[in-house]
């Protein structure tokens, strides 16, 4: 099947093991064909048997391949690409190359800085060493690989990774053997974002915040509030949340208080924002509005009186 779908040599053994497995829903079925009579109590106890012992060695046998087999059989990590221009060493290292870690690298580009990636799916590796970038395939977890990386050399750590066990465990790795790069993390939500703040990262960066603040944003333009006076809102509204959450994690509020704070950071919030408004900061802006700026020059044109020479 793997190779009807062309896939390569790392990916057909993942397949492979990970098919190995029985489901427990087989407990059940052979149960089932026993009490039909398709299979006799001797079978029955075999088959059994088997089944348990897939469910109990396949991640095992998964562990073992990740960490031993796939490194030699798939895109090597230590395989050198052909382009000159990319710098080995970079002060930036990527974790993840999904969607939300490609925008990153391509923003980072248009400047000029280029960053080392990490990713764990062999095919996008080549993809992206053929698009010229620097990029090894492996866990971003392995200490290893994160030597062969350059991360000793490294300034900024930038993790994309969807999981968050894993980048649980990729903080805690580099803040005890690499302590001096910093992190840059990546939150699907508040509560991971609690969870990193707790453990000492000052840079996390929510991906539904900033989509939400911005959505939100375009439909108050819409329904005809300045644009500028409405950015100017969304940024404090983005700053006040990221300062009631670092409060609670300095607090390190425990899950039982933890919906009640979170009920009351909201609160305050909403009431600093509306205070914001009640003092004109936001309201009396005129900036980026060019419906104000278009009436405004037309004001001043009517004033100047036309030079006939």
């Amino acid at each position: 099947v793997a190779t009807v779908f062309k896939m390569k040599l790392d990916q057909k053994v993942l397949l492979t093991v990970g098919l190995a497995q029985i489901g427990e829903f087989a407990f059940v079925l052979l149960s089932f064909a026993f009490q039909l009579n398709i299979v006799n109590q001797f079978q029955l106890d075999l088959m059994l048997v088997i089944t348990a012992l897939t469910m109990a060695f396949t991640p095992i046998l998964g562990a073992i391949t990740e960490r031993l087999m796939l490194p030699n059989i798939g895109t090597k990590e230590s395989e050198k690409h052909s382009f000159d221009h990319i710098a080995k060493n970079q002060k930036i290292i990527l974790a993840g190359f999904g969607h939300f870690g490609s925008g990153m690298v391509r923003f980072l580009r248009s400047y000029g800085v280029e960053a080392t990636i990490l990713d764990s799916d062999s095919n996008r590796v080549d993809l992206l060493r053929k698009m010229g970038f620097e990029v090894y395939y492996g866990d971003a977890s392995r200490i290893d690989l994160l030597e062969s990386a350059g991360i000793e050399e490294a300034h900024i750590f930038i993790s994309a990774i969807p999981e968050f066990e894993t980048n649980k465990h990729i903080v805690k790795m580099i803040q005890k053997h690499f302590p001096h790069v910093k992190i840059i993390m990546r939150a699907k939500n508040r509560i991971e974002a609690y969870e990193f703040f707790t453990m000492g990262l000052e840079k996390v960066f929510r991906q539904s915040l900033d989509t939400s603040v911005r959505m939100a944003s375009e439909v108050l333009h819409e329904l005809g509030f300045r644009k500028y006076a409405v950015q100017r809102q969304a940024s404090s509204f983005i700053k006040y949340d990221e300062e009631g959450l670092r409060r609670m994690a300095d607090e390190k509020i425990d899950s039982h208080k933890f919906i009640f704070r979170v009920k009351e950071e909201i609160y305050n919030q909403e009431k600093l924002l509306q205070k914001d408004l009640e003092r004109g900061i936001v309201d009396d802006s005129h900036h980026w509005d060019s419906e104000h700026m278009r009436i405004v020059l037309g004001e001043i044109e009517e004033e100047i009186p036309k030079n006939k020479d």
